[in-house]
């Protein structure tokens, strides 16, 4: 098979589209590693900190309602790396989807045109595992907002029962202003 310049140039440049989707996923595949490694450190601070608690002898009220919130926040922390794991896993294979379209782009230029539909369906094969990792990565993102919240909601909660009546007061008088907050 002879092949022109402009021929040689036309796969070059369809070589190229599954290379930025593989750096893509390779940016995509770094975050998330990281955000995987900060939610298995996470669960791990809680399963440790939950089983202190545990191990403490009843305390009364609060200290109950920290064990609950823990054990909640140890529950939504596992759930978030499970699903981190699901989606780096999807990623890994979009990764190597897209490095095979960019291959089979090449088998294709090579062999003839009786093939195309190889680099087609491994590219829309990529492309729909790029799509779900990101669906989880959004449904992990929002358990991380859930969680951060409900952690936060607790703080609140016991910094209003530890504060001093002066704190309290201090806290109400600049509620109005610039501290104003959705507080439960």
């Amino acid at each position: 098979m002879t092949s022109t310049l402009p021929d040689a140039l036309s796969v070059l440049s369809a070589m190229i589209t599954p290379a930025v989707l593989i750096s893509a996923c390779g940016s995509l595949i770094m975050a998330t590693s990281g955000r995987l490694n900060r939610a298995v450190d996470r669960a791990r601070e809680l399963a440790g900190l939950f089983a202190a608690l545990q191990a403490a002898p009843p305390g009364g009220e609060m200290l109950d309602e920290e064990r609950r919130m823990l054990f909640a926040q140890l529950d939504l922390s596992t759930s978030r790396s499970r699903l981190l794991q699901r989606a780096l896993a999807r990623l890994y294979s979009a990764l190597g989807t897209f490095v095979g379209t960019s291959v089979a782009i090449g088998i294709v230029a090579v062999s003839g045109r009786q093939y195309t539909w190889l680099p087609v369906g491994l590219g829309l094969l990529g492309a729909a595992l790029l799509l779900y990792a990101s669906l989880l990565l959004v449904r992990e993102s929002r358990v991380a907002l859930a969680a951060l919240e409900a952690e936060m909601d607790f703080i609140w909660s016991q910094g209003r029962h530890r504060a001093t009546p002066e704190l309290l007061n201090l806290h109400r008088s600049a509620e109005g202003g610039f501290f104003r907050r959705r507080r439960k």
